[in-house]
């Protein structure tokens, strides 16, 4: 684990990883390129049927993405992912998050996730997620295998909730977790994020902030996302997306830099 993470006064906020599975799947191209320049990933919600009541996209979709330049963010609701890794790498997924309920090696699929990062020449960020009912002490033996704990603040599957009240104590208690062992790791939150509780949300403390029907709702995706992006950062999204100010650390900005060639 290597660099700091900026969380000091001035950062420019969170970074929005907008949720492409609410896209117009038929003009999933177009959807996407909105995110161009604005330094947002494009955030693919994998469900296998198992974890989560849905079944959803895969690896190709994950490459269709990934081909339009967007770092994608791969969060992988499935149960025992080490099965899916290797494909979710090589399809060029910048971020990869895993659920500590998933799997009963956990510590092993973070390993076997860091290994698959050098054969594919480039970064890759490893994320642990948990959902609601999970406690937060669950991701301290993997904390140093990780570059983001994704806090979920509803349960994954079931759209419409809104975030769980105890969301802003749960990231509290991350960052609290991540100090004492020394770890330098981004803490995301996502479900529930909406254009009316964007900046709510944003004042909890999080880097990364996950949102998806807000911006993809069918009628004005290129408007929400600009919309949104004012709510989480405190300067002009014009400002924002020039990025004088990451919110990810090196490794991160390598891995989503390398993404988008």
């Amino acid at each position: 684990m290597t660099g700091q993470i900026p969380g000091g006064p001035g950062d420019p906020g969170p970074r929005l990883s907008a949720g492409v599975l609410t896209a117009d799947l038929t003009r999933l191209g177009e959807e996407v390129d909105i995110l161009r320049g604005t330094g947002c990933w494009a955030h693919i919600d994998v469900m296998d049927g198992t974890f989560c009541p849905q079944l959803t996209a895969g690896p190709a979709f994950v490459a269709a993405v990934a081909s339009r330049g967007a770092p994608v963010d791969a969060h992988l609701l499935v149960t025992e992912p080490r099965r899916l890794l290797p494909d979710i790498v090589a399809a060029g997924a910048a971020v990869v998050t895993v659920h500590a309920e998933a799997t009963r090696h956990l510590y092993r699929t973070l390993q076997e996730l860091a290994a698959l990062s050098a054969p594919a020449g480039r970064a890759v960020l490893r994320g642990v997620a948990i959902s609601p009912g999970t406690p937060v002490q669950a991701v301290d033996p993997v904390l140093e295998l990780v570059d983001l704990v994704l806090v979920l603040a509803v349960d994954p599957g079931w759209p419409g909730q809104p975030p769980a009240a105890s969301t802003p104590r749960r990231v509290a208690a991350v960052r609290a977790l991540a100090a004492a062992a020394g770890a330098a790791v981004l803490v995301g939150v996502d479900g529930g994020v909406t254009l009316a509780n964007a900046a709510q949300v944003a004042g909890w403390g999080a880097d990364v902030i996950v949102s998806g029907s807000a911006i993809y709702d069918g009628r004005d995706p290129a408007g929400n996302l600009t919309r949104m992006l004012g709510q989480l950062r405190p300067e002009p999204a014009g400002d924002a997306v020039r990025e004088a100010r990451d919110v990810v650390r090196p490794a991160a900005r390598q891995a989503v830099s390398e993404a988008a060639r």
